[in-house]
């Protein structure tokens, strides 16, 4: 009998057919939970058809989302028709072009699951899931600003310089890291680190492969930490910048 797998996905950005070759390379099975990492839109040309696929998607499989920064700024958007312009250069445009199909319904649906979206989850192995990360030393509960859940890069930060040396009893180990057996996070690309799979440091791992940009759509098996990707987004989308063009 097939074993269930809890697999975390990197940063999406609109890229629908990267999304579908990746879940193909994982041989999905109902029996599989996901947990998705945030950043469904804005980049490549299909962030609404990206939403509407997860919404199909989570009546099959049990699907954490998490909420990105991208998400947050598309939420707004579908609720007050506004969008800041930081947005619609940072992929925003794309994102409401991919909207002009579908109707209002359509829209305050996908406007119920983006506030449905959580800010982070806590699995029952004590592995937290976060888009970007958080800055209280006493825990992701005791955070006092829910954007740096979707926007901090100080976590990564942190992680990726720190001495290896350092064991996890010692006063020098930051307290944020104490908390989780493992933190899994999106956010910032691992192409900017000159890497094309997802990374760890310390017991944090970035599942963000640059799918937005030159890079891949990832997965990790949390279990067996084996990585599936699909293949290099911007080849799927070969007439589009991506987000390459902000």
């Amino acid at each position: 009998m097939k074993q269930h797998r809890t697999l975390a996905i990197g940063d999406i950005h609109g890229g629908l057919k990267a999304l579908q070759k990746l879940l193909e390379k994982l041989k999905l099975t109902k029996d599989d939970q996901l947990i998705f990492l945030g950043d469904y839109v804005d980049g490549w040309s299909e962030s609404a058809q990206v939403i509407q696929y997860l919404i199909e998607l989570s009546k099959t499989n049990v699907c954490v989302f998490i909420k990105g920064n991208h998400d947050a700024w598309c939420e707004d958007w579908l609720r007050t028709g506004y969008g800041e312009p930081v947005w619609l250069f940072h992929g925003g445009r794309e994102t409401v072009e991919s909207y002009e199909s579908f109707s209002e319904t359509e829209k305050e649906l996908h406007l119920d699951f983006f506030e449905r979206m959580k800010l982070y989850h806590i699995d029952e192995e004590n592995r937290l899931f976060v888009h970007a990360g958080f800055t209280s030393m006493h825990g992701v509960v005791h955070e006092k600003f829910d954007t740096n859940f979707y926007f901090d890069r100080t976590l990564w930060e942190m992680a990726t310089t720190m001495d290896k040396r350092i064991e996890k009893d010692s006063e020098l180990y930051p307290n944020r890291l104490k908390h989780y057996k493992e933190i899994y996070i999106g956010h910032t690309p691992t192409i900017r680190y000159h890497s094309d799979v997802p990374m760890n440091a310390v017991n944090v791992w970035n599942v963000d492969t640059g799918a937005a940009f030159t890079g891949k759509l990832s997965a990790i098996d949390l279990a067996s930490k084996a990585i599936f990707q699909s293949d290099m987004v911007k080849d799927l989308y070969p007439d589009e910048l991506g987000r390459n063009n902000s």
